[in-house]
């Protein structure tokens, strides 16, 4: 129960840090220095660090492909979901975690569309000559909501102490790259790579503390089950 409490805290006090960066970003230094003249939040701070950076398009294109990955590993469990769906002939059989899974790959693409319906921020560049959303950075976004959970599933599953050592270096290794990568792209204002990192982190510990919950709870009832069969 400690752990399940402190999972929850950490999301809760992340998804806070999460709205509150998101309402800084409206009213702290808002200048009008972005493309076209639009207003960012941090404006001194952004500007100093995409003058640094720059814009290096190809870096934002090998970063844009790589973030098919992600996506590759949310339809790989969607199709180990589907298939013990169909083996084991019911919804309900299918592992717990896999069904949370499956919903909070919904949060991540609910909170991307969102964003890109209520833009915060635009992009620093102008992106095939159209000014587009840029916070969160939606390929941030998806990475590092992604990535923890094949870590987090290959632990659970395999037996091997390879498979999850090899695993966990290659997503914090991809994981890096990518938000290295993205800043460096200078496609995206720094603030709009930290409110991601910052969702992204929120939302993941919220799905662990859904798994441990839901884990408790089902080993309560069988506990009980149990316990009635032997009365």
């Amino acid at each position: 129960m400690k752990k399940e409490n402190k999972d929850l805290r950490m999301a809760m006090l992340l998804l806070a840090a999460f709205v509150l960066w998101t309402i800084l970003i409206q009213v702290v230094d808002v200048q009008p220095a972005g493309q076209n003249g639009t207003a960012i939040g941090f404006a001194a701070f952004n500007v100093w660090f995409h003058g640094i950076t720059g814009v290096h398009m190809t870096l934002y294109t090998i970063t844009d492909w790589l973030g098919l990955v992600p996506i590759l590993i949310c339809l790989c469990f969607g199709v180990l979901g589907m298939a013990q769906w169909i083996r084991r002939r019911g919804l309900r059989r299918v592992d717990p975690d896999l069904i949370l899974l499956g919903i909070y790959y919904v949060l991540v693409i609910f909170a991307y569309l969102f964003f890109e319906m209520v833009p915060i921020n635009y992009r620093p560049v102008l992106i095939g000559g159209v000014l587009e959303a840029s916070y969160p950075s939606s390929t941030t976004l998806l990475v590092l909501s992604v990535m923890p959970t094949l870590k987090y599933q290959i632990d659970r599953r395999s037996e091997s102490s390879l498979v999850r050592k090899v695993t966990t270096g290659l997503v914090i290794f991809f994981s890096a790259y990518m938000v290295v990568g993205r800043l460096l792209s200078g496609v995206h204002w720094a603030t709009d790579i930290i409110g991601s990192v910052l969702l992204s982190a929120g939302l993941f510990m919220l799905y662990r503390f859904a798994v441990d919950l839901t884990e408790r709870q089902r080993e309560g009832s069988l506990w009980s089950s149990t316990k009635s069969c032997r009365n």
